[in-house]
């Protein structure tokens, strides 16, 4: 059977690969001008090889072979539309990655000009998201927050804390010169479903 395969796999690569899937001690006798006459072959037939390699290394070490799964657009109207070429949500498998969230009503208007109305409509967007997901704030892994001003962090923090009062996801803050609009926050997270 492998026979057949490694065949079918040489078919299907022609006769200009050939020489890349030897083994690697016998590909590095080859000099470095033939390599150099043929740079853009060996380019394109590089990850080929090492898709091959990696497979059969998986294989010798017991791995299991992972299907990738479909992405699947989230979309909710109770949460502001994108402002540009972007999903509220997009999900892989069990695993749910939200875009980053602002101030902004469905309405697409700001919930409020303080840092404290800000940041309850970004919580209560993110939300909204992840339940479009199936997911809720417990599912959160992994969030990261952008302030436009440092000073703010404190009142922030107090209100991202009250949706994760046990077991908290990981989290970078980070400080942002300027965020969409105008926001004074943003805050984007990746959840996995249990």
């Amino acid at each position: 059977m492998k026979r057949v395969v490694d065949a079918e796999a040489r078919r299907r690569r022609g006769p200009q690969l050939e020489r890349f899937t030897r083994t690697p001690a016998r590909a590095r006798t080859h000099t470095m001008s033939a390599f150099a006459l043929t740079a853009s072959k060996t380019f394109r037939a590089t990850p080929v090889v090492a898709q091959i390699t990696r497979a059969r290394s998986a294989r010798r070490a017991g791995a299991v072979s992972v299907r990738a799964t479909a992405k699947e657009i989230i979309a909710t109207d109770k949460s502001p539309a994108a402002l540009g070429p972007y999903n509220q949500a997009v999900k892989v498998g069990n695993t749910v990655y939200v875009s980053g969230q602002i101030g902004l009503t469905p309405a697409m208007e700001f919930a409020g000009e303080t840092i404290e109305e800000q940041t309850e409509q970004v919580m209560k967007n993110l939300g909204e998201v992840l339940a479009a997901a199936g997911a809720t704030y417990a599912d959160v892994v992994k969030t990261t927050i952008m302030i436009a001003n440092m000073d703010d962090f404190k009142t922030v923090n107090g209100i991202y804390g009250s949706r994760f009062p046990e077991n908290a996801p990981a989290r970078a803050t980070l400080a942002a010169k300027t965020l969409p609009l105008g926001a004074l926050v943003e805050i984007d997270a990746v959840a996995i479903i249990q």
